[in-house]
């Protein structure tokens, strides 16, 4: 399996600068810095994933057959958050849609713009890539986000139900 013809390559690899932080695609080479973030993006949410799973997740973003894709905002040349999205079809569009999947700003610095560029560059690597839409989820009790995604996208009304199968 290869990406959808209509998925703009180039596109992913899109790098950015929004004030001062700067986007860009996770490398090979990001492992540590990606743990990291990723494990305290799960402990934000009192959640844990075994290692098989982080290996498998890090090992999806650079698999050419997997519309996944992972990016780590910089301030000062340093690692501080990070966004995974997910392109699929949709019945309700004609082009991909991205799902913003996860995002994560290092706590000390929410509120300094990591989040908001994140978010941002996500917006300009869907559309570049030939998407129509970027949707997410968050928690209703999680204000501080809230404020952010309140300004910047329109909430959808909806409520998420599942059930593991």
């Amino acid at each position: 399996m290869t990406l959808p013809a209509d998925l703009n390559a180039a596109a992913l690899a899109a790098t950015g600068l929004y004030g001062a932080v700067a986007v860009r695609p996770v490398l090979p080479g990001d492992r540590a810095e990606w743990d990291r973030l990723w494990g305290l993006y799960l402990a934000f949410y009192e959640t844990t994933l075994p290692k098989a799973q982080y290996d498998l997740s890090w090992k999806r973003l650079f698999d050419p057959a997997e519309p996944m894709f992972g990016y780590l905002a910089e301030v000062a040349g340093q690692p501080h958050g990070l966004v995974h999205i997910v392109f699929h079809r949709s019945f309700w569009l004609d082009g991909q849609s991205c799902y913003l999947q996860d995002l994560y700003a290092d706590a000390n610095l929410r509120g300094t713009g990591i989040g908001r560029a994140l978010i941002e560059h996500v917006y300009k690597v869907a559309h570049d890539a030939g998407s129509t839409r970027v949707h997410w989820l968050t928690q209703y009790g999680n204000a501080t986000a809230r404020r952010l995604y309140d300004r910047i996208a329109d909430e959808s009304g909806f409520l998420q139900y599942r059930r593991n199968v």
